[in-house]
């Protein structure tokens, strides 16, 4: 296999994922730079269009991996699609970043294909919100804003009256929400599933404190790895092949009808799971991208 020059897109090179993809691309022998989405600009143009970085054009990279921050995806998905413009093969593409970020819209693409998921339901008036209690079968239930990551704007609403005044709230303030069922058998853990190409490469079992149904290592879950069946594996697979990445944490639920998939992310992080399972996820991204992409491009001047 050829070397590759390839760019890691993110805001941080001191990141753990970051410093991992940076770290097993040099082992193997290619030249990797780290570059800040957010301060690269661009030249829209049908003659010669190029992405510009602290004032110089930058050149041709023959593959990317997006790490792309969840409040900066339209600035970050438009430049992943410049990259792809130019021929650059991105690990994640654009319009898979935007379909995953969009929880509404990610969850319509997971029905349409079928995948297990918890019982979704959405509306914007009020007047509705006595029928959406009862699509997702009644309290308790659980009430999710559709901008928020990583357990942030998730809350449980144990009774009828609990879940009319958060979604009363919610709607007061114009936030667009999602109501779901709870899924009481999963004890409060979920399973993350490391997909790299169609594989999963690595899955982790995250448990909540107790008193918290929200299993987020952000919201002080712990983690270990955990041997998955097949049916999770595939559910896994399918799902982020719906939503066209090559590269997905796919957050799973254990429920009495199967795996049930939570979200997908397009930008999974690797020190919980790497730590958690002892796999080198970083090393196997690298690899994925060896195989999959075509050198086109000339060594970089960019250090990051």
């Amino acid at each position: 296999m050829d070397d590759l020059n390839i760019a890691i897109l993110s805001r941080n090179q001191e990141l753990y994922s970051t410093k991992r993809l940076l770290a097993a691309g040099q082992e193997r022998g290619h030249d990797i730079t780290v570059i800040d989405y957010l301060k690269c600009y661009m030249n829209i143009t049908s003659e010669k269009p190029a992405i510009h970085y602290q004032g110089d054009e930058l050149p041709q990279f023959d593959a990317i991996i997006p790490r792309i921050g969840a409040k900066r995806t339209f600035y970050g998905a438009s430049i992943v699609r410049q990259f792809e413009t130019s021929g650059t093969f991105s690990i994640n593409p654009s319009l898979g970043i935007t379909r995953s970020r969009d929880k509404l819209r990610s969850l319509q693409l997971l029905s349409r294909k079928g995948i297990g998921m918890p019982k979704t339901g959405f509306a914007s008036s009020p007047s509705n919100i006595n029928d959406l209690i009862s699509l997702v079968n009644g309290p308790p239930l659980v009430i999710k804003l559709l901008e928020g990551t990583q357990g942030v704007g998730v809350v449980l609403a144990e009774t009828k009256k609990a879940a009319q005044s958060v979604i009363h709230a919610f709607m007061g303030l114009n936030a667009n929400i999602i109501v779901q069922e709870f899924i009481k058998e999963s004890g409060g853990a979920d399973i993350r599933c490391f997909v790299v190409g169609e594989k999963v490469v690595a899955s982790m079992k995250r448990q909540a404190e107790p008193g918290e149904f929200r299993s987020n290592l952000h919201q002080g879950g712990s983690a270990e790895a955990v041997k998955i069946t097949r049916a999770e594996r595939e559910t896994a697979v399918q799902a982020a092949k719906s939503m066209g990445l090559k590269m997905a944490g796919v957050d799973l639920l254990r429920s009495h009808r199967g795996p049930l998939v939570m979200e997908v992310n397009s930008s999974p992080g690797l020190e919980g799971i790497e730590k958690s399972t002892g796999i080198d996820i970083a090393g196997l991204i690298i690899d994925y991208l060896a195989k999959k992409a075509k050198p086109i491009g000339r060594k970089s001047r960019y250090e990051g």
